[in-house]
């Protein structure tokens, strides 16, 4: 059993490291709760056991101090109603008189919301004096953001430092997120198929050449794939290219068939006259496009291909969109992959979804409970995968 589970927090003050980083509208409406509703269990849990929760979260960047644009405040109501109607207290700062008074005033079973952590500067520089005082807070420290976990900042990492050993732990998000990626780093069963997708090759770099250690199998969609089709001598007419990558795209390709790991390239794509939700469409080979035409999905010969791969693989990760899903003309390869992740997870393998497009594309089709995890840190799965360690994972076992 984990340690959070096991533990018993009657009478004590929490303190929640979660991640409420949620979109909100001009109106203030959030419109999407994923995370929020991701930490759920870990303050019900200690609701449940008689403890008192105190939370605390950033918003947004809010650049030059407190704004009402980035306050937490516009969130209570519906953490509240995802508590199940529990009312939530909200301190109007994170560390002052007020949140104190309201924090040492709290009975077994309150939860409070602490204002913005980045209305201090202190917070990103990873300040210990201004850590110190969230920690003064808490009697026991729990960090369930997964999603800054990568980031050295105050609530995430040096704050841990205040607790000893047996009051600091992972939430059960954060427990969840730790052990799934470490089964696809550490514990993959073969077939393992990583699908890398996004617009560059620049940003995924890191995370291809750790993988191919370990994966079987990666398949490359997406602008990035254009690189590559470029670098071997393709005709990409408008298509996404990073120039100054085409070098690095053949070296990652050398590298990939010297450790034996099969890189796939799609086929074929659903080209456009330009980039636009009304463009004309046609298909064409990916490493013959024709000027002034450019690649926005893979297509349907590479939908096939990459969905035999995926389907017979044991084991799963999936970090990338194949095209631009967000418009309904481009958004068929995606689909496609998403419909073979499921049915290989049907079959038995383990599938991790994670990166914010990749989440996005989960969710919009409908697919969020027909794989088997979908991580809530984009960036931080991402630097996990390209083997750094994440502050916010080191402080806690530290």
């Amino acid at each position: 059993m984990s340690k959070f589970s096991q533990y018993s927090f009657a009478g004590q003050k929490a303190l929640i490291r979660v991640d409420f980083n949620v979109p909100l509208n001009d109106k203030f409406e959030i419109t999407d709760d994923t995370r929020m509703r991701a930490a759920v269990p870990t303050i019900q849990k200690i609701i449940k056991d008689g403890g008192k929760v105190i939370l605390m979260s950033h918003l947004g960047r809010p650049k030059d101090g407190p704004t009402n644009k980035y306050s937490l405040k516009h969130i209570v109501p519906h953490l509240s109603s995802l508590l199940g109607g529990t009312t939530v207290l909200f301190a109007d700062d994170c560390i002052g008189e007020q949140a104190y008074l309201t924090a040492g005033m709290m009975r077994n079973g309150e939860v409070l919301l602490l204002e913005n952590l980045r209305f201090y500067k202190e917070e990103e520089k990873g300040d210990e004096a201004f850590a110190q005082k969230l920690a003064k807070l808490g009697d026991v420290y729990v960090n369930d953001a997964f999603g800054t976990a990568h980031r050295a900042h105050a609530s995430t990492a040096v704050i841990a430092k205040f607790f000893p050993a047996d009051k600091k732990m992972f939430g059960l998000l954060m427990e969840a997120e730790v052990k799934s990626a470490e089964k696809v780093l550490h514990e993959a069963e073969n077939p393992f198929t990583a699908i890398i997708g996004g617009a560059k090759v620049s940003d995924k770099i890191l995370i291809i050449e750790n993988l191919l250690d370990r994966a079987t199998d990666i398949i490359i969609g997406g602008g990035m794939a254009y690189t590559f089709m470029k670098a071997a001598g393709g005709k990409i007419g408008n298509s996404l290219c990073e120039e100054d990558r085409l070098d690095m795209a053949n070296e990652l390709l050398k590298k990939a068939e010297a450790k034996g790991v099969c890189i796939h390239l799609p086929s074929d794509s659903v080209i456009a006259d330009k980039f636009d939700a009304n463009a004309n469409i046609s298909i064409a080979p990916s490493n013959a496009i024709p000027d002034g035409w450019m690649g926005l999905d893979i297509g349907p010969a590479a939908c096939e291909q990459f969905a035999n791969v995926i389907k017979r693989s044991k084991t799963i990760l999936w970090n990338g969109p194949m095209g631009v899903f967000e418009m309904a003309k481009f958004q068929h390869g995606t689909k496609a992959i998403a419909d073979a992740v499921a049915d290989a997870t049907a079959s038995g393998a383990f599938s991790l979804v994670g990166g914010g497009d990749s989440v996005a594309a989960v969710n919009q089709f409908g697919y969020t409970d027909k794989v088997s995890y979908v991580s809530t840190g984009g960036g931080a799965m991402l630097e996990y995968f390209e083997g750094k360690e994440l502050p916010g994972i080191a402080a806690i076992n530290a």
